[in-house]
């Protein structure tokens, strides 16, 4: 995959999966995760350090831009699947690993979020398929 492919799958896909992401636990699903943290007390930001949000995001739809250009993936289906594998893999290692060395969210909440994860990244894999595919790929020597 070139670089401008890859920049170019990886805002999409970024700006995508944030929103999403906003959706799904900012607003449908906020108070459950509230009802549902762990014992921890005063861990979460009063007001959230939105930079670090969207750079994690990017850093996120990054891996699921090389996920499809690896596999070479040209369909909206494929592409959603690919990156509703990734999503789910990389957060479930990461909330099973914090579940295991805090006490930030309770099990249910650990079990849930990776799930809710190949939604946004799904999505987030498939809008990056579309965008892609608009994009005449360098011919070689290019």
């Amino acid at each position: 995959m070139d670089a401008k492919r890859l920049v170019i799958g990886t805002l999409v896909g970024g700006i995508t999966m944030y929103i999403v992401g906003y959706l799904i636990w900012g607003l449908a699903l906020a108070d459950f995760f509230a009802a549902n943290a762990g014992s921890a007390t005063g861990v979460a930001r009063e007001v959230p350090v939105l930079w670090a949000r969207a750079l994690g995001t990017l850093s996120l739809a990054t891996l699921v831009t090389l996920a499809i250009g690896w596999t070479r993936s040209s369909s909206v289906g494929e592409a959603f699947k690919i990156g509703a594998l990734v999503g789910f893999l990389v957060w479930f290692g990461v909330d099973f690993l914090r579940y295991g060395n805090t006490n930030v969210w309770n099990l249910t909440t650990t079990m849930l979020d990776p799930v809710l994860e190949i939604i946004r990244t799904g999505i987030g894999g498939a809008v990056i398929a579309v965008t892609l595919g608009m994009i005449a790929k360098p011919q070689p020597g290019e």
